[in-house]
């Protein structure tokens, strides 16, 4: 959320450039948004540059790789001045580890150091530095990079250190079988197109796109002669960009405007803890968090737009022969605001880290995935005791809402008027657990966490651990489905 701009004559507490500081005063924005945005602005100029002028018909990959690199460190050094050394060192120490480590070993230790790194920094802004409001915060292209470094090194891993029966068939999909070259390396991880706000996206996707095979690959993986098309002809990314666009301008204009009247800080007030009543509680919760969402949809829809820009993102086309550009969508702002069920608001907000979370524990993981994917998730948000009164809220709300949902959502799909009231019930729970479960994450400490919580007599959790203990456990419907691994494939062929 915007805070008040230092007052004037003070100079600005970043380290990033500070030319813009003429502007952070006139707008009351701290200097290190006012740099985000400009950056992300100029990328996404620098990407119809480079979609148009660089294009992959009359430019070698090479060069393509060496300009997104150097835009890339450019915007990053712009932002982040001298604390972008923590960026490029990890980048380099995990390609080191790349280079030199045996397939077997290289996503384990890969993991270890970008997540250590990664906490260690985490600890050292919050805890060591004592980082105010104002001082720029380098951990979101940190937490980016992160989760690109350990991508690839269990892609590298599944497609060099695994037999091709073992793997799933996304596994098998976005297997890599060639180390990259230190200059695909460092375009994949310091592109000036996702570099500051990202999103995670797949080497192999990226590789495709840098070379021009992107969009091909991609109808040609939708059956591109059945949908009426004649040749592989490249579809424009102009449309979806201005939607997104769009979508980015509301988004700012209610970060501006509702963010700014109904602030975090409300939480805390002594109106809310002390003297409004429990739904007035719960209904102001409901407000202040929605009044916390539209910065995530301007950030995230704005990065969508530049790689869309740039010609990256095109996931194919849908029935009516339209082209879609949500390969990289990190959100659904209508399936989140609709969302009948926890998973269902999970699988549409952050998409692209709940993919990565997927990718390297979730699948991979043994023992309590569901479990241990939470702790992964709060670990790499950081070390602001918040995010683990979220994480682990969640763990307990996910299981309960799973126990009821396998008990009782059978007896309301027996008439369309039950369906209608399972479905607004469930919304409105949805949306109350939710502003619930996630309060802590933006309150970040403890003592206003707790106080929250208390005013709120800890319903939720109070309930959650009573359906956990007596509700009886049901089976599914259906048996969970196993990954598909390509044994399964072949032999659903051959029988």
């Amino acid at each position: 959320m915007a805070a008040e701009a230092p007052p004037a004559g003070l100079s600005p507490r970043t380290t990033g450039s500070t030319c813009l500081h003429p502007l952070s005063e006139l707008l009351r924005i701290p200097l290190d948004q006012v740099n985000f945005v400009a950056c992300q602005l100029f990328a996404l100029f620098a990407a119809f540059w480079f979609r148009i002028y660089l294009h992959p018909g009359k430019t070698s990959s090479e060069v393509r790789h060496a300009i997104a690199t150097i835009l890339g460190i450019y915007f990053v050094i712009f932002c982040f001045g001298w604390y972008s050394i923590h960026l490029f060192v990890l980048v380099l120490l995990c390609y080191g580890i790349m280079v030199t480590t045996s397939v077997s070993n290289i996503h384990r230790y890969t993991f270890f150091v970008a997540m250590g790194y990664l906490t260690i920094c985490h600890i050292s802004r919050i805890y060591i530095f004592h980082y105010g409001i104002l001082t720029t915060d380098f951990s979101g292209p940190l937490m980016i990079v992160t989760q690109k470094i350990t991508a690839l090194a269990f892609q590298v891993h599944d497609g060099l250190g695994r037999r091709a029966e073992d793997l799933s068939a996304e596994q098998h999909r976005l297997a890599v079988k060639v180390k990259p070259s230190l200059l695909e390396y460092l375009s994949y991880l310091l592109n000036f197109m996702s570099v500051i706000a990202g999103p995670c996206n797949n080497f192999k996707d990226y590789v495709a796109f840098i070379e021009g095979r992107h969009t091909h690959m991609k109808l040609l993986g939708v059956n591109w002669k059945q949908k009426g098309f004649h040749s592989l002809l490249e579809p424009s990314p102009n449309r979806a960009v201005i939607q997104k666009l769009c979508v980015t301008l509301v988004s700012l204009l209610l970060f501006l405007t509702l963010t700014k009247t109904f602030p975090i800080t409300c939480l805390a007030d002594d109106w809310f803890v002390h003297k409004a009543d429990f739904l007035t509680r719960l209904f102001y919760l409901y407000v202040v968090m929605q009044a916390a969402k539209p910065k995530y949809y301007f950030a995230w829809t704005l990065a969508d737009a530049v790689n869309n820009a740039a010609g990256f993102g095109f996931s194919g086309v849908d029935k009516n022969g339209n082209s879609c550009w949500d390969l990289l969508s990190n959100l659904n702002i209508w399936k989140i605001e609709t969302a009948t069920s926890l998973k269902i608001y999970l699988e549409n907000w952050n998409i692209q880290t709940a993919a990565w979370l997927k990718c390297v524990c979730y699948e991979r993981t043994p023992w309590y995935p569901t479990v241990l994917t939470f702790v992964l998730s709060a670990l790499w948000h950081g070390v602001y005791p918040g995010y683990y009164f979220t994480f682990l809220t969640g763990v307990l709300v996910t299981l309960a809402a799973r126990a009821v949902r396998n008990n009782y959502r059978q007896h309301f799909h027996s008439s369309k008027a039950l369906k209608v009231v399972y479905d607004v019930v469930t919304w409105a729970t949805t949306q109350l657990a939710v502003s619930y479960i996630a309060a802590p994450f933006v309150m970040l400490a403890v003592e206003p966490t707790i106080s929250l919580y208390k005013s709120m007599y800890f319903y939720l959790h109070i309930i959650s651990l009573l359906v956990i203990l007596f509700l009886p456990i049901k089976p599914q419907a259906h048996a969970p489905r196993q990954p598909r691994t390509l044994n399964s494939v072949h032999k659903k062929k051959t029988d």
